[in-house]
């Protein structure tokens, strides 16, 4: 079983910035993709960023304000966001997709990111 652990969110004043990180563990032999997804209270769950080994994506929402890295030494996922915004303001879930003693598609268990006016 692959095991996410989160850490780094809390609150902001607009403008801010916040450093979120997600650390894989388990028997995992590759990772095929790391990611960040967001929900905001009432909506559904969207991809903010994903990072593989071909390269990296955002969202438009995103773009340009928030960096998505990885260390595969530690499997962990990082995402720099910066110039943040109250819509910004969401539960911030990391995603990985690993191969281990089977596939995996595992989420981390959330942690809130909340920017103030």
């Amino acid at each position: 079983q692959v095991q996410l652990v989160e850490s780094g969110g809390g609150l902001v004043q607009a403008g801010g910035s916040l450093r979120l990180s997600c650390a894989a563990s388990g028997i995992i032999f590759s990772i095929n993709a790391m990611a960040w997804y967001h929900q905001a209270p009432g909506k559904q769950r969207e991809l903010v960023a994903v990072i593989t080994s071909g390269g990296t994506n955002y969202a438009e929402s995103v773009r340009g304000r928030f960096t998505i890295s990885r260390d595969k030494s530690k499997n962990t996922v990082y995402l720099q966001m910066n110039s943040l915004k109250p819509e910004d303001t969401a539960v911030y879930y990391c995603n990985v997709q690993a191969v281990g003693t089977k596939y995996y598609n595992s989420w981390g268990q959330g942690t809130q990111v909340t920017v103030s006016s």
